[in-house]
């Protein structure tokens, strides 16, 4: 998908001859002249497309616009989320087209930077087609997408910001949305390979023997089911001055889940395969800081195996060790992510990281609380649980906070290791994360359970790429601090306070 943006209005977009042109017309009294400026005077005074963000009305050869087709897109406010319902609708309305492959954007009034960037974003992801295991490919691919709006500085950086967005969000949601014989260990070792031939990306990929020779007990306990190797991914974005301690991103690989000996009920099972959109966003994010370049420095684990069923599984009752040399009664091999995590937060020390963040489509317990809105939150660090919250509401790809009192770690207690790997169905989410802060003790710590935001299901079924766009926001946010940080300590001393402080001495 090519995104471009265009210094113009309504005017400028209509003279152009494209498949199809999208106008965003916010509640609004429409200010534009000419005759399309009339056309949509007229429909605000009809209350037409409607009031609400996402409302369409549909168009065929209206006067003076070059293209065959016009649909004018309900932006409400025009607030970012507004936006987003906006281009998601006309999108979604775009795909349902014959031949429609190019397309313009237009705004009744100049957008925001940060109601532009939403649109772009919600295009490119609206746009994705899944086409790598069809035999035919779907000929509506939309192939290039144009925006038309008055634009300054800001504008070309929340455009350029949503664009590599995009490219981190499709990567998560092709590996998300491949199945299991397709997105193996292996393969995701490959798509990190082909990350590192990017500027200030590397790569080195472990196999069985470099994961055992690490003493990762828990790791390949899970991994001993199957007849695929397990692989464990290190990819670094080196974008800053090597003394700056790096952000790092732990992502749950697991390219499918059975539940291994616990086995998973038959229906809905063939949705495992999703159990490596953990490891799929963390790919996203670095597929995205490749194309932007910030001054970061980030390091991304994947841990990623099968968790399969055969006469070498995991037992229930068999107790592993840890790399940080904790051992752990396993009760429900299907709580098998957490055994794969807690040694890539082990890992994750030798890094002397300035935070982690593990992302992973952890517990159903997490769908039941929090459906499939917000992805659950856990921390130890107030500033960092602050700083994930703003990130995603940012990015609108919300997340929420979850408690973390001692109290939950009561049921993770074992009468034949140092812990249990589940805690009951109670508050499972929360004993899950609990399980996981174990092993996050010596850094500042965040835990997103995406179990319910990952994919979706029915209809609709497939990988949503989230939360790359939360990540690649926190990530991001923090070069904006230091930039913020930098100029503050350059920022020359007022004269009179040169003056003043002169006179002290």
């Amino acid at each position: 998908m090519n995104f471009d943006l265009h210094s113009g209005g309504i005017t400028d977009c209509a003279a152009q001859t494209f498949d199809a042109m999208v106008l965003f017309q916010s509640s609004k009294v429409p200010q534009p002249g000419g005759s399309l400026g009339a056309l949509l005077k007229e429909l605000h005074l009809a209350g037409e497309p409607g009031k609400k963000a996402g409302k369409l009305l549909q168009l065929y050869r209206p006067a003076d616009v070059a293209s065959r087709r016009l649909l004018v897109a309900s932006t409400g406010d025009a607030g970012p989320r507004e936006m987003r319902q906006a281009a998601q609708a006309a999108v979604h309305a775009i795909k349902a087209m014959a031949t429609v492959k190019k397309i313009a954007f237009c705004f009744s009034e100049d957008p925001s930077p940060a109601a532009l960037r939403a649109a772009v974003a919600a295009v490119g992801e609206a746009s994705y087609v899944y086409t790598a295991t069809k035999s035919k490919a779907d000929g509506r691919h939309l192939t290039h997408v144009k925006f038309y709006a008055p634009v300054g500085p800001e504008h070309h950086a929340a455009f350029s910001r949503a664009v590599a967005q995009n490219a981190g969000v499709e990567l998560a949601m092709e590996w998300g949305n491949r199945p299991a014989n397709h997105a193996t260990p292996a393969h995701l070792a490959q798509v990190a390979k082909t990350l590192a031939k990017n500027a200030k990306v590397s790569c080195e990929v472990l196999g069985p023997k470099q994961i055992a020779k690490l003493k990762m007990g828990s790791f390949l306990a899970v991994a001993q089911g199957s007849r695929t190797e397990p692989r464990f991914l290190v990819l670094k974005y080196t974008g800053a001055a090597k003394t700056q301690a790096p952000v790092v991103l732990v992502g749950k690989g697991i390219t499918f889940d059975t539940g291994g000996i616990s086995i998973k009920p038959a229906p809905e099972m063939d949705e495992m395969k999703f159990d490596m959109c953990g490891a799929a966003s963390v790919l996203g994010v670095f597929q995205s800081l490749a194309k932007l370049q910030p001054k970061v420095n980030v390091v991304g684990l994947i841990p990623s195996c099968e968790n399969m069923p055969d006469g070498n599984a995991l037992k229930p009752g068999d107790v592993v060790t840890s790399m940080s040399g904790q051992t752990i009664e396993v009760l429900n091999t299907d709580a098998e992510g957490r055994l794969i995590l807690c040694d890539a937060l082990t890992y994750a020390e030798r890094f002397k990281p300035s935070a982690v963040v593990d992302i992973a489509t952890l517990t159903g317990a997490c769908v039941i609380a929090l459906g499939g809105v917000r992805s659950g939150m856990f921390s130890t660090s107030d500033v960092l649980a602050h700083a994930l919250h703003q990130a995603g509401e940012a990015a609108l790809d919300p997340c929420w906070r979850m408690p973390l009192d001692d109290d939950y770690a009561d049921g993770l207690k074992s009468n034949f290791a140092d812990v249990a790997n589940v805690g009951g169905r109670a508050g499972g989410a929360i004993t899950a994360a609990k399980f996981l802060q174990r092993f996050a003790s010596k850094f500042d710590w965040a835990h997103l359970d995406i179990a319910g935001t990952a994919w979706k299901s029915g209809a609709a079924k497939g990988s949503t790429g989230r939360p790359v766009p939360l990540l690649l926001e926190y990530v991001l946010s923090l070069e904006d601090a230091a930039q913020h940080s930098a100029n503050a300590m350059t920022k020359p001393i007022p004269r009179k306070a040169v003056a003043k402080t002169k006179s002290k001495t």
